[in-house]
């Protein structure tokens, strides 16, 4: 059986390794192994320090994610701190790679840290719907104070070698090897005679904390949307100043567990493992020959090129921005150096990313990039002109990307000569900020290229997500089932702030029509002229207010009228007749009888509309899981992380409760709430969608 923990003892200095690849998890059987291998070293008489140190590409990357939900088997880590804690031999914690969640914990409890250039620490128990379990919000506020470390805690973010030095969390970086360069700083501190640390007895400056916690909470009451966790981090942080460290250890593990079962924590978890289902890009094996990017070209210096320009800069890749216009690529240039240099590496430090972005008139230009991502508005014609002029100008092993929303990628492909090297790259607005990226599978597209995309979108920090082929792909199309019921229900007798407040209670931070302002109303436009000319369809029309709204001129946000009213320099929306006005005539146009609508109704109607698309999309296999729809619609679109995702929020309601409702709003509002296929059939099993997770 291989060792989990390995133990070396030089010149008096015990070394004790975790063993445990990929990323040294401390599950039970290492919390075992390292227990005994601590207290070995400790009960030694000869040992006069003890290292601990990571094997492989980290020092750990926390706990094991197999052992969630499950459980716990003693050792606990918390126990496994304390007793680190509690030596009496110098313990110094030596980092190379990521040191986060348990992995941090565990370096907290050590007396000294050290860390090599790579090295990343953090506590990302947030964003699962946790605290951190095992002494970190007791231990960090102690050794780094009680600002920083609620910012570390509650941004769930990971901190760079040289970021967590400033803040006095490591003693040391070291440019050399981590291992020799923790054996010298082990022999140092005994040859000065310096003996244990224990975090612990580090005092708090109580006036400092209480101002922390008190700004933290402040700032969480515009921005948690609701969530629990975070809250509940600044309760675990703020019992440092009130109790005991043993007491208030006892409380953190108490909260830790409630969270555990709570609603929430299960669908953070939940979107956790769905998005590392996402990242494993199913029919895009990594196998066979591999496609390496370096150069990558955009054409269409648009609000959205520039976005897309700007990340892709940002991920360390050369950038040849192509617009016909002079006086537009001029001013596009300017604003990918704004974005660009705006943006920040995993390690914190400022992108240069501007230097290697170049711009052209030509589509020549792109003669020698590896990529190039198509940025042009969402027009058939237009996009097959461009795509068949890149085929003729690119390197033939050239992958060519389209960033449309809604078109069909295979008939993009169709005037290409090579169209295996076709895909839709859909990034989401704002681009340079938005994490989903939607790679869209055409017919012909080859896995090397599907390969090669996802492993684009990591580099420049975005989630990829592989979907098919349909008008408006996975995001898209469930948005159009989503907003319909909503423009429907402003026909019926709603008004925006109506729809956009049920919605907000529901748990997004803004409903459609707000969205939809902040996105630029246009767009949406051009594509539903672009779906009605391309794919007409006799189902009721539910855009006809939209269309108006758009034809007076008013597109948004940026004309300071949309669905809303704004005033000069402010986002907040205001209410307006005018726009109430055209409401109340296309329903006077349409013969419909306004009438008074619930919250109730609007919610019921949007996130089951919303929920039964998605299990149409599945049924015709156009998305991959029913997790990927999660990804896609949480990260993408701002569905309430709380809640898991549109497919895992039906879970939990029971799939058995949903069909009911769409069968009793498909009698009472029309057959565009006929219960999906795939609903029925899982009902008639016994089956949830989770089931279709694999």
């Amino acid at each position: 059986m291989t060792k989990l923990v390995e133990t070396k003892v030089q010149s008096g200095i015990c070394l004790i390794t975790l063993k445990n690849p990929p990323v040294n998890a401390l599950n039970y059987e290492v919390r075992g192994a390292l227990e005994a291998a601590v207290r070995a070293a400790n009960d030694n008489p000869q040992m006069r320090a003890i290292v601990l140190l990571g094997e492989g590409r980290c020092f750990s990357g926390g706990a094991d994610i197999k052992e969630f939900g499950k459980p716990r088997i003693k050792p606990f880590l918390t126990d496994l701190c304390n007793q680190l804690e509690a030596c009496s031999k110098p313990v110094i914690a030596a980092i190379h790679g990521v040191a986060v969640g348990g992995g941090t914990e565990l370096s907290l409890g050590c007396h000294y840290r050290i860390g090599d250039e790579s090295a990343r620490i953090g506590l990302p128990e947030v964003k699962l719907g946790q605290i951190p379990g095992a002494g970190g919000a007791q231990r960090l506020p102690r050794v780094i104070g009680f600002a920083p470390a609620l910012d570390v805690i509650l941004s769930g973010d990971q901190v760079s070698a040289r970021r967590a030095k400033d803040l006095g969390f490591f003693d040391e970086i070291v440019s050399n090897d981590i291992a020799a360069a923790a054996l010298e700083f082990a022999l140092l501190l005994v040859a000065k005679g310096q003996g244990p640390r224990p975090t612990r007895n580090i005092g708090v400056d109580a006036e400092a904390g209480a101002q922390a916690i008190a700004e933290a909470r402040a700032k969480l009451a515009k921005s948690s949307r609701g969530l629990v966790a975070p809250g509940k981090c600044v309760d675990a942080v703020e019992r440092a100043l009130k109790m005991p460290i043993d007491e208030a250890l006892t409380e953190d593990r108490k909260s830790f567990d409630e969270l555990t079962t709570s609603e929430q924590g299960r669908a953070q978890r939940h979107l956790f493992f769905a998005q590392r289902l996402a990242e494993k890009l199913q029919q895009a094996p990594q196998a066979g020959i591999r496609f390496e990017v370096k150069r990558v070209g955009i054409v269409g210096c648009g609000t959205m090129g520039r976005g897309i320009a700007a990340s892709v800069a940002s991920g360390g890749f050369e950038v040849v921005v192509v617009e016909n216009d002079a006086e537009r690529l001029h001013a596009g240039l300017s604003e990918i150096q704004r974005l660009a240099l705006g943006r920040k590496t995993d390690t914190g430090a400022s992108v240069n990313a501007a230097l290697r972005v170049t711009g052209a008139q030509q589509l020549s230009a792109l003669v020698d990039v590896d990529v190039v991502i198509e940025a042009a508005f969402e027009d058939m014609k237009l996009k097959k002109e461009i795509f068949a002029a890149l085929s003729g100008i690119c390197k033939r092993d050239a992958i060519l990307a389209t960033n449309t929303s809604t078109l069909d990628i295979n008939e993009i492909a169709s005037v290409t000569a090579n169209p295996s090297r076709v895909v839709g790259a859909h990034f989401f607005s704002p681009a340079h900020a938005n994490k989903l990226l939607e790679i869209i599978r055409g017919y012909n597209s080859s896995p090397e290229v599907l390969a090669a995309m996802g492993s684009l979108a990591k580099r420049i920090n975005k989630i990829p997500v592989i979907v098919g082929v349909c008008p408006g792909f996975v995001g898209n199309r469930m948005l159009y089932a989503y907003r319909s019921q909503a423009e429907f229900m402003l026909e019926e007798g709603a008004l925006p702030q109506d729809v956009d407040g049920a919605i907000g209670k529901f748990g997004f931070l803004m409903g459609p029509f707000a969205v939809g302002d902040l996105s630029g109303l246009d767009v949406g436009y051009r594509a539903r002229k672009q779906q009605t000319l391309l794919n007409p369809s006799p189902a009721r029309y539910s855009s006809t207010i939209a269309d108006r709204i758009v034809e007076m001129g008013r597109l948004g946000q940026k004309t300071s009228k949309g669905w809303y009213r704004y005033e000069e320099g402010s986002r907040k929306p205001f209410p307006d007749e005018e726009v109430a006005q055209v409401i109340e005539n296309v329903s006077k146009e349409h013969g419909i009888r306004r009438r008074q609508i619930s919250e109730d109704e609007i919610r019921d109607r949007c996130i089951y509309a919303l929920i039964n698309e998605g299990a149409r999309i599945l049924g015709e296999g156009v998305a991959q899981r029913p997790s990927d729809i999660d990804i896609i619609w949480t990260v993408g679109y701002g569905f309430p992380v709380g809640k898991g995702g549109p497919m895992f929020y039906a879970d939990q309601l029971g799939l058995g409760t949903v069909l009911d409702a769409l069968i009793r709003l498909r009698q009472a509002h029309g057959d565009e709430l006929q219960p999906a296929p795939l609903l029925k059939r899982l009902v008639e099993e016994n089956r949830q969608f989770s089931d279709l997770n694999t």
